[in-house]
């Protein structure tokens, strides 16, 4: 044990200087660890597991190093423990079965462990798992399938779990890293009783490392200074390796006597400067070629490994793109290449990020692609497993700003080919964005990449066509860049905002830390766009958790009276208030037409305070919204108070709430008021039945205001549908838009619906999809809708099982129909025969349809021929995609993006990238590809 760890540390690649300032700043974690592993200790536990946490690179291994290399001395766990087994993930995931005595013994000469010594006090006996978020097994090992023989020969995955639940060694202690993940093997040991701790740079520790690394407190204070006026080089030094980069460049920039803070103030200026000075500090004229090639070929295998998920590269590897051995000496000289710490005979990057950064380069270089050798290796570890190439993307963006590109190319007398044309795609990109939201879902990495930008006339152009933005705020860092770019954009209408873990249960006791006042000053200046944005109509807040500070200062923007938002939707919101200083400020006020809470539990001081809001004479709200609220009957009673009270309020949805027939009673009786004058209501998937259809047909037979009603998936069959649609034959009824999709009736009643259609005139918008109305409904709907009284401009059929056997009748009706501009049959198996006969319809000139819904898969060659003809000879008509279900206020057991446990959704920004003509060569490349020298 000891000739490994000593083997470790001198192959580490900054021995003495990282040596020394861990050991000076770890001596908390020491403690901990002392403390822990001593059973007479208040901190210590049975079956104790200690978790060291971290990023990437922040000191895991060194500090594990550092213990063990103690207590080798004596100076920790003496009399504490008196054997110490080593495993990494890495040798774990080579594994496939072993005992636990095999495992005791394989770092010891020929194997030979005095097995029996070790596990004869399991209470001396110390397991050392370093990155277990790495393990390629699942470690869900069943109870019945754990084993206590220490020497029989069992899976890996039963070994480890049994040494973690001590079934084998009973009392051993257990030290484990791992990176922090949502995977389940380090929440499957994570017990309540074990002990946590994480590693990352605070401020006072990054003093430390300043200093220490300087020599010099006057450069180290400078430095420092520059670090902390920007949250992306904050971020960066909170990794030990990456503050060595740091520190090393602005030395470097310090010693030339250059204005470090000018050319130093994004991570693309750092790992230029960086490469920069790491292969051309000693090369004249004359080997700037050599060292152009050497960043070429450094390039090319970055961009190789990272397509292919490739961190850790052979020899071949480097001999594939052109690496000698010299170069490779240079490399790591430079510190840019150095041999792995968990790969025997394997090199990397000093950091994910320089090979990221490498490339970027390479995007923007003219180099050939190439797939490297390790790349079709068909297992790979989980932390070798690349995909997220956002921080490629935004070192790509840093490169196009003219500066910041400057310094490679002055360096080695090499323009970057690809700016231009990637400048002049992205501009295009963006300006047609709108054409299709979804390839970008939210804004983040897109901010990222402009904030490194930074180029303003650029990022102008870039964000100028985004009228809807959507971020997720998890860190002083996002509020930052965010507020950066949505600065420049002067046509935003809709703005969409998560604000996660920034706030969540930091209530300051007396007042704010720096730290936190820190995260108010950017909320606050958020919360100002709300009301200094000219063009700003809608704000969705959703996953948020608010203390009362943020709140307050929320709430003080919504009131300010230059705020013009018409539109306030919050969902999975958490207020320390309970809504009350947010809704006080509504209530001031003056141009909100649409709020929504959703997705929150309503109190009952919540009911009165909205009740408040909506009586106020200046209140303009129209539309309120309270889905998914868990509403159940009890609350029925607030909610036709809101109602009656003769206010603002023209349009209610409740969907997602388990009102039942009891509530909906309860506000049958309300709709039918004198004071209530609600126009339209949205009830879908409230857990209505045929029980509360008496009521609610009485409500359309004598309301004088409503004319929209929405009752999307109960289960109303036919006796409930048959009362809501009768009263629609009686002149007293207003209705003009009913939709019944997903309510459980069939054909039987078709007959009734067919007369409603032919003569009420006053019913524009019919929607019945996900209902068994076969082709027999579809019939005698059809006579209906063929009726010359007939008014109806929207009808919807989708999932109703119906087939080619109807499409007669309905291709009749485009041709007759002279109101009817939209028909949606998507969902329906109407195979090649009766897509025809639609067609056919569709380019009479008889045919007024201007949105059509039709399942266009598996057509023949003839029929795509005839869609394309309708597509030419009507260019205006629309073809549909989207089914009932997914239109506002009908979704259904929405969930946040996210709640804990779950992530921010990917944004799609890559799309961008890898249709770029230069990228989808590199996605097309084979092991055949170019290996012409470079």
């Amino acid at each position: 044990m000891r000739r490994k760890f000593m083997l470790q540390w001198e192959s580490h690649t900054f021995g003495k200087f990282h040596y020394k300032f861990f050991r000076d700043v770890s001596s908390d974690v020491f403690y901990i660890l002392q403390l822990a592993y001593d059973s007479t200790s208040y901190y210590s536990a049975n079956n104790l597991n200690v978790f060291l946490m971290g990023e990437r690179a922040s000191g895991k291994t060194i500090v594990i190093n550092l213990a063990v290399l103690r207590w080798i001395k004596g100076e920790m766990w003496q009399n504490m423990i008196s054997y110490v087994v080593h495993l990494t993930a890495h040798e774990i995931n080579q594994m496939t079965n072993s005992s636990l005595a095999e495992l005791i013994a394989k770092d010891w000469p020929d194997g030979q462990a005095p097995i029996a010594d070790i596990l004869s006090d399991p209470k001396k006996l110390l397991f050392i798992l370093e990155d277990l978020d790495n393990i390629r097994f699942e470690l869900n090992v069943n109870e019945s399938a754990l084993c206590s023989n220490s020497t029989q020969k069992v899976p890996i995955p039963v070994l480890l779990v049994s040494l973690l639940k001590r079934k084998m060694a009973p009392g051993c202690w257990f030290l484990i890293s791992s990176r922090p993940t949502r995977g389940n093997n380090v929440k499957t040991f994570l017990k309540e009783v074990d002990c946590c701790t994480t590693l990352q740079l605070s401020n006072g520790k990054r003093e430390i490392y300043f200093n220490s690394f300087f020599k010099d407190r006057q450069r180290a204070s400078a430095a420092l200074q520059l670090v902390h006026e920007d949250e992306i080089l904050v971020g960066l030094c909170r990794v030990a390796i990456l503050c060595w980069i740091t520190c090393t460049v602005l030395k470097r920039q310090m010693d030339k006597g250059r204005d470090f803070q000018l050319c130093c103030q994004t991570p693309t200026d750092l790992h230029a400067h960086f490469l920069a000075d790491a292969l051309t500090s000693e090369a004249g004229l004359t080997a700037n070629q050599y060292h152009l090639g050497l960043l070429k070929r450094l390039c090319l295998l970055a961009a190789g490994g990272l397509f292919l998920s490739t961190l850790n590269f052979s020899g071949e590897d480097l001999r594939c793109v052109g690496f000698t051995e010299a170069d490779v000496s240079v490399l790591q000289a430079a510190n840019i290449l150095l041999p792995s710490n968990t790969h025997k005979d394997r090199y990397k990057f000093i950091h994910l990020n320089v090979q990221e950064f490498c490339t970027a380069i390479a995007f923007l270089m003219a180099v050939p692609n190439y797939l490297i050798p390790s790349g079709s290796r068909e297992y790979k570890e989980k932390r070798e497993q690349y995909s997220d190439f956002n921080q490629v993307f935004t070192f790509i963006f840093g490169l196009l700003n003219a500066n910041r590109r400057k310094i490679l190319e002055t360096s080695f007398g090499y323009q970057l080919p690809m700016v231009d044309s990637f400048k002049w795609y992205s501009v295009g990109y963006m300006k047609h964005l709108d054409r299709d939201p979804e390839k970008l879902t939210h804004h983040m990495p897109l901010f990222y990449c402009l904030y490194e930008n930074r180029e303003e006339e650029f990022v102008k152009t870039i964000v100028d066509a985004l009228m809807e933005v959507t971020v997720y705020l998890q860190s002083d860092k996002d509020m930052m860049v965010s507020l950066y770019c949505l600065d420049y954009c002067c046509h935003l209408r809709t703005l969409k905002l998560s604000v996660q873990r920034i706030f969540q249960n930091k209530e300051p006791l007396i007042r704010p830390t720096a730290s936190q006042m820190k995260s108010l000053v950017y909320w606050r200046e958020i919360c100002s766009l709300f009301y200094t944005m000219e063009s700003l109509r809608e704000l969705h807040i959703f996953d948020n958790d608010l203390n009362g500070i943020s709140e307050r200062i929320l709430s003080k923007a919504l009131e300010h009276s230059s705020c013009k938002l018409r539109t306030l939707k919050l969902s999975y919101v958490s207020t320390a208030s309970g809504f009350e200083d947010l809704l006080k400020a509504l209530a001031r006020n003056r141009s909100l037409t649409y709020l929504s809470i959703n997705c929150t539990s309503i109190s009952l001081n919540m009911f009165s305070l909205l009740h408040d809001i909506l009586h106020e004479p200046t209140c303009q709200i129209s539309h309120l919204s309270l889905m998914k609220c868990d509403l159940r009957a009890s609350e029925c009673e607030e909610i036709a108070s809101l109602l009656i009270s003769g206010g603002s309020l023209r349009k209610l949805t409740l969907s997602s709430n388990p009102l039942r027939s009891d509530g909906m009673n309860i506000l049958c009786d309300a709709l039918l008021h004198p004071n209530c004058t609600l126009i339209s209501l949205v009830l879908v998937f409230c857990c209505l039945t045929e029980n509360c259809c008496s009521a609610l047909g009485r409500v359309l037979l004598f309301s004088p205001t409503l004319r929209q009603l929405d009752l999307c998936v109960n289960r109303l069959k036919n006796y409930g549908v048959l009362h809501v649609t009768f009263p629609l034959l009686f002149p007293t009824c207003q209705l003009e838009e009913l939709h019944l999709s997903g309510c459980f009736f069939s054909s039987d009643i078709c007959q009734y619906i067919a007369i409603v259609i032919a003569t009420n005139e006053k019913l524009r918008s019919l929607e019945i999809g996900s209902n068994k109305i076969e082709d027999a409904g579809m019939q005698l709907l059809c006579g209906g809708l063929r009726h010359p009284n007939c008014m109806l401009v929207n009808i919807g059929l989708e999932e109703c099982m119906l087939t080619s056997a109807c499409c007669r009748s309905l291709a009749s009706v485009l041709t007759t129909n002279k109101t009817l501009e939209r028909l949606n049959l998507l969902q329906n198996h109407l195979g090649n025969d009766g897509v025809a006969k639609l067609l056919e319809s569709l380019i009479s000139p008889d045919c007024v349809l201007k949105v059509v819904g039709l399942p266009l898969t598996g057509l023949n060659t003839q029929t795509q021929q005839l869609l394309m003809t309708v597509k030419e000879r009507k260019p205006s008509l629309i073809f549909l995609s989207e089914t009932w279900s997914l239109k506002e206020g009908r979704e259904i057991g929405v969930t946040p993006a996210s709640q804990p446990g779950s992530i921010i959704p990917n944004s799609n920004l890559d799309y961008m990238f890898f249709k770029f003509p230069r990228m989808s060569a590199a996605m097309r490349t084979s092991n055949t590809a170019s290996r012409q020298p470079l």
